[in-house]
């Protein structure tokens, strides 16, 4: 495929497998120099110790990415018990140590469990969160004192998989317990905050060691590709037609529906919830509806009729 052009030449939804290390604004701006276009956004970021799933939107398709039904999402983690961080991850300083030799892995079943379902959760203080403006993250490195209220969150699935016995450092007598897990959750779920929580239940402290994001809404590690594969074939990984029919519902049109569509006029309802895509006899989507009352309106032309290919 050519480098993505203006309008809808090479534009779509580009699945990254984020590497460790970098951050989302790093990957978006690396897209940006191998598709050779500054149209390139992300639609939610990664922090930069956790892998995998990050969504982008390329040139016409970046108006696509505050449509997108992303409200699950799907990880594996490790979940280091025995010490609490001032971050509740890897990165930050240890607090506390406790040995977790004698640890009962019924009541880490247990407590795991009150984990799962519609919870109340506390996000990490190092966070996205804006406070009084700013970012949690920024006033925690500053030193601030503040607080963040709970919040309702889903944990569909926290399954714990495996369970490994790590040793401290030399010289030292104890024991970490790493939980190899699987959790499915809400759209706002800090899984820092999991790994936190757990450790406070148990008694013992916990943070997270690593972090793998594998789903977001409907997009899997299956159509991901790292900045490495991205570079052998600087292509978006859905073509904007592509992408509207894989993210959303869809109804079929004619050909005079589209061409009205296409220039901004409105379509008669007929019963779909949420954001659907019209497609036309050709298989092209002319845009992202809605229906309200006796109108199915476009959210979003995909296809105006100054654009149309």
């Amino acid at each position: 495929m050519s480098a993505p052009r203006s309008g809808l030449d090479g534009a779509g939804l580009l699945i990254i497998d984020k590497e460790q290390g970098v951050t989302s604004h790093d990957v978006v701006a690396s897209c940006r120099k191998l598709l050779k276009t500054r149209k390139v956004g992300h639609a939610g970021t990664l922090d930069p110790m956790a892998t995998g799933v990050l969504v982008l939107g390329v040139e016409r398709a970046t108006k696509m990415l505050g449509l997108l039904s992303l409200t699950t999402k799907a990880y594996t983690a490790t979940i280091r018990l025995g010490a609490d961080t001032d971050t509740d991850d890897a990165e930050g300083v240890i607090l506390t140590r406790t040995d977790t030799a004698d640890l009962d892995q019924t009541r880490v079943a247990t407590e795991v469990q009150a984990l799962t379902g519609n919870i109340s959760q506390i996000p990490a203080r190092v966070s996205a969160i804006k406070v009084d403006g700013k970012r949690a993250h920024a006033l925690a490195r500053d030193g601030a004192e503040f607080e963040l209220k709970a919040r309702p969150v889903t944990v569909s699935r926290f399954e714990v998989h495996t369970t490994t016995v790590t040793p401290w450092e030399a010289g030292a007598e104890g024991v970490f317990t790493d939980l190899e897990v699987e959790v499915d959750c809400s759209a706002g779920t800090y899984i820092r905050s999991l790994a936190r929580d757990l450790g406070a239940a148990l008694g013992v402290g916990g943070h997270l060691i690593a972090l793998r994001r594998t789903r977001v809404g409907p997009f899997t590690l299956a159509e991901a590709r790292n900045l490495s594969e991205l570079a052998e074939d600087p292509a978006v990984s859905l073509g904007i037609d592509d992408a509207a029919q894989f993210a959303f519902p869809h109804r079929n049109i004619s050909a005079d529906e589209a061409e009205s569509i296409s220039q901004g006029r409105w379509l008669e309802p007929i019963g779909i919830a949420g954001t659907y895509a019209a497609i036309d006899p050709d298989g092209h989507t002319i845009a992202l509806l809605q229906e309200k009352g006796r109108r199915a309106s476009s959210v979003m032309v995909v296809r105006p009729a100054t654009l149309r290919q």
